[in-house]
């Protein structure tokens, strides 16, 4: 430029000054909040002390003058932090949920709040549990509060509504989400840009494990070394691969955010740019949440959480068919039987500690109490995972192990953890006790972890933190350690405050579980899709425990599925009084040889689990409120009558004669099916239809009955599909997974079963987990990074496998460590007619 313009000297710096003069500073344009309406004689921040006082005179009447002390801190830093407004739409819209008896609880850093535990957002009592506020909210940080708020899933909408309702289009939108490539979703665009086709692009995709990496490994070159070179499972051409390779992590398309909204005084269009949702009546920003914090806007985050859903469906169903009302504030706390399932690792659906770590824990942290619950839902992460704490904590929580401290100094820090790291807040309180940090700094930590570059921010700190450790006298070896725990927790970990909100919603779910399986379990089908397993493993489970489940049925069925008398006359709860009572025994030790006394705490065992129609393949909510509508009419008379009635296609008819629901008419699954397909419709003259009575069609099998009930609703309500290959399994030594524990260990053993699930976690340095699940139970099953090179084709396409390996058992816990992965129906020929040909696994990273 200069160059061009050397008639006019100085002409370019000139330039860059006018430049910076037309320049101005984004974020002076951040907009302010709505303007909430407050009674006439008060100002948004008396109002909330107003609101704090009454909610306090509730919940802090026994330690009145604490409380008083606490708030008086907290609204201080409100007031000065300019933020009474935040607090109270949060307030309002919390409020508004409870009184629409939508399911809510606050979470996070939020819990470590009095301000929002005497509002009613959050249930975590930060004086008993001594949290600090500075968690959540400090003078010394120029950062917006965060509120995340869970909401009934299937409920959220309604709050999303009132918002768009109160604000305005104009002055409420959510935030993006900025979608980036995985391996499945290069490989298939990849594929697709070079003009392969459909079919060949989902067949490359599949072969890619949908958790990891492309697929590499390393042979040695010719120098000794090692050199990475594609796998030779995989037929994916070399240039689609490399194209993907560079395209991994890279934007693919913008998504809504998961629950964040932003609000503002002035139209939010004004600040930054806005689009329509897909979806009706939604607003959304073409900025991230990052860009938004950037900016200054204030994020207000609504989720939905299914188990509060699932929850919601149970108090409703044990009130309206048991008799029993509860809310998560009446119900029992700490009883025992909870305590005791879930040293069981009797956790199948419950929230939080259902995955397989969590399975696979349980029986040896065995808690006995509320914040072993906390500590359960905090271990599992990948911060304490990779900083080692999980072992040694469950150690020295059964006393095994000696408790002990890295440090004089932080046994105040590690004391409730017994000297081990678990909770963000203490690698903050660590960093500042030996590290020589300053609040700041631990904040900056704070902000690290789980985020984006968590671990390159971190590293900023490394140099203050050793030479904060060696003025503690804390060198070589011991400062590593500490440093390593600090690092490890960049790939996240719990706030102690979040673990604790989370515990609760454990606790409530379990006791739900234990004493009511039947509407617990219809609970759960009608919040799905959510959780860990598929309806079919939640149904397989409950039958384990003594739930009765009926095959949907067109004269009994609701749209949902329900619970159902088993006989007339008998209704009403079941099992001991105590469980309901308030006050409950004293939780002791626990027994492993005792025995299981789970069953004697069901009050529903009057009623079994009724499948819903919206269950069955093809027929939706609406088509289902429909047919219900109809018989509660005029009771259906046969198939015809019912497909005239309420519009059934052919299709939808034979799904339904499918799944059984015409069994009622007293006639066999193949001549429902018969009758489906002669049915009138919409295609043909009213009346035309052939009413004739269906031929003499042979039954279907027991093998058959199964199949068909999986095909039409991906359940088998009486059965598994493993049970009906069991004699042949038998007679080869196939041991079925139930008989596996102590009396198997270290020795190796053949099982078979259907993969519900395949795991590779970050922190398991490459090893992949299979969960397979036969008639009486389920397994963990380890595969080496060895075994998944050699057998992994089987092992990620296969849904019926047949393993050989290795038992493990310990402290209660069954593992078996894989040594060959084979199709089932490859070993035995007799398993294609008998395992689904639809089944898929759930494939968690």
């Amino acid at each position: 430029m200069a160059e061009i313009f050397t008639r006019y000297p100085g002409v370019v710096a000139q330039s860059i000054e006018i430049a910076d003069q037309c320049a101005f500073n984004l974020r002076l344009a951040k907009p302010r909040l709505p303007k909430l309406p407050v009674p006439d004689d008060h100002t948004p921040i008396s109002w909330l002390r107003e609101l704090t006082r009454r909610g306090a005179d509730q919940r802090y009447a026994h330690i009145r003058d604490i409380a008083e002390e606490r708030l008086r801190k907290e609204l201080a830093v409100i007031e000065e932090k300019d933020f009474p407004g935040y607090f109270l739409i949060v307030h309002e819209m919390v409020e508004f949920a409870r009184g629409k008896g939508i399911l809510c609880q606050g979470r996070g850093s939020a819990a470590n709040s009095v301000v929002c535990y005497v509002l009613g957002i959050t249930a975590v009592d930060p004086i008993t549990f001594k949290l600090p506020f500075e968690r959540f909210l400090s003078t010394t940080r120029d950062e917006e509060p965060d509120i995340d708020v869970d909401f009934d899933s299937d409920r959220r909408e309604e709050v999303i509504q009132e918002v768009y309702r109160r604000y305005g289009r104009r002055n409420a939108a959510q935030v993006a989400n900025v979608i980036s490539y995985r391996p499945r979703s290069a490989i298939r665009d990849m594929a697709k840009a070079l003009g392969y086709s459909t079919g060949q692009q989902d067949a490359w995709s599949k072969q890619i494990d949908s958790w990891g990496t492309l697929p590499v490994s390393e042979i040695e070159d010719d120098h000794g070394g090692t050199a990475p070179t594609r796998v030779l499972d995989y037929q994916i051409p070399d240039q689609v691969v490399d194209l993907a390779e560079q395209l991994l992590k890279a934007p693919r398309h913008l998504g809504i955010h998961s629950g964040g909204m932003v609000l503002t005084e002035r139209p939010v269009g004004e600040v930054c740019p806005i689009e329509r949702g897909r979806m009706d009546n939604r607003t959304v920003l073409q900025w991230d949440k990052d860009s938004c914090a950037w900016m200054g806007l204030v994020k207000f985050d609504f989720l939905g959480l299914g188990i509060l859903a699932a929850m919601q469906y149970t108090f409703d169903l044990v009130a309206t068919r048991v008799g029993e009302r509860w809310t998560l504030d009446t119900m029992p706390k700490e009883e025992p039987g909870v305590y005791d399932m879930l040293c069981r690792a009797d956790s199948i659906g419950v929230f939080q500690v259902e995955s397989r770590a969590q399975v696979g824990t349980l029986p040896r942290l065995l808690p006995r109490r509320f914040y072993d619950l906390v500590v359960e839902v905090a271990l599992i992460r990948p911060g304490p995972i990779q900083g080692g704490a999980v072992h040694p904590y469950i150690r020295r929580a059964t006393g095994r192990e000696e408790v002990t401290y890295l440090h004089p100094a932080l046994e105040p820090v590690l004391e409730r953890t017994k000297g081990v790291p678990l909770f963000q807040e203490q690698l903050m309180q660590i960093a500042m006790a030996v590290g020589g940090c300053t609040g700041d700094d631990a904040d900056l930590l704070r902000r690290a972890m789980g985020s984006k570059r968590g671990v390159e921010k971190i590293e900023r700190l490394k140099d203050k933190l050793y030479a904060g450790m060696e003025t503690n006298g804390i060198t070589g070896p011991l400062a590593d350690d500490i440093y390593s725990r600090i690092q490890a927790f960049a790939n996240f970990g719990f706030a102690e405050s979040h673990a604790i909100s989370f515990a609760l919603l454990v606790y409530a779910s379990s006791w739900l579980k234990l004493h009511y399986p039947g509407a617990f379990l219809a609970g759960l089908l009608r919040a799905q899709p959510m959780g860990f397993y598929s309806p079919q493993s939640l149904v397989a489970d409950a039958r384990r425990h003594g739930v009765a489940v009926l095959r949907p049925d067109i004269m009994q069925s609701g749209v949902d599925a329900d619970l159902e008398l088993i006989e007339r006359g008998q209704h009403g709860p079941t099992g001991p009084d105590n469980c309901v009572q308030r006050v409950q025994l004293e939780v002791g030790p626990f027994v492993r040889s005792a025995p299981d006394r789970t069953r004697e705490h069901r009050r529903d065992g009057n009623f079994a689990v009724r499948l819903g129609l919206t269950e069955v393949q093809g027929i939706g909510r609406e088509l289902a409120e429909r047919i219900v509508l109809e018989r509660r009419k005029t009771r259906f008379i046969d198939v015809n009558d019912v497909v005239r009635r309420t519009g059934l296609t052919v299709p939808q008819a034979e799904a339904l004669a499918t799944a059984g629901a015409f069994d009622c008419f007293g006639l066999s699954r193949r001549q429902a099916l018969w009758n489906a397909g002669y049915a009138d419709n919409d295609q043909t003259l009213p009346g035309s239809a052939i009413d004739a009575i269906p031929p003499a069609l042979p039954g279907m099998s027991e093998v058959e009955l199964t199949l068909a009930d999986l095909w039409a609703t991906r359940i088998s309500p009486d059965d598994h599909p493993v049970q009906h290959l069991r004699p042949v399994l038998d007679d080869h030594d196939v041991v079925p997974i139930g008989q596996l524990g102590a009396a198997y260990a270290e020795r190796r053993v053949r099982v078979a079963g259907l993969v519900t699930h395949r795991q590779r976690p970050s922190t398991a340095g490459g090893v992949t987990f299979l969960n397979l699940e036969d008639e009486t139970g389920m397994l963990n099953v380890v595969c080496s990074t060895a075994l998944w090179r050699r057998f992994g084709r089987v092992g990620r396409n296969a849904s019926g496998m047949i393993i050989r390996g290795r038992v493990e058992y310990s402290d209660g816990v069954t593992n078996l460590v894989a040594e060959r992965l084979q199709p089932l129906s490859s070993v035995y020929p007799e398993a294609r007619g008998i395992l689904p040909s639809r089944h898929r696994s759930r494939d968690f990273r």
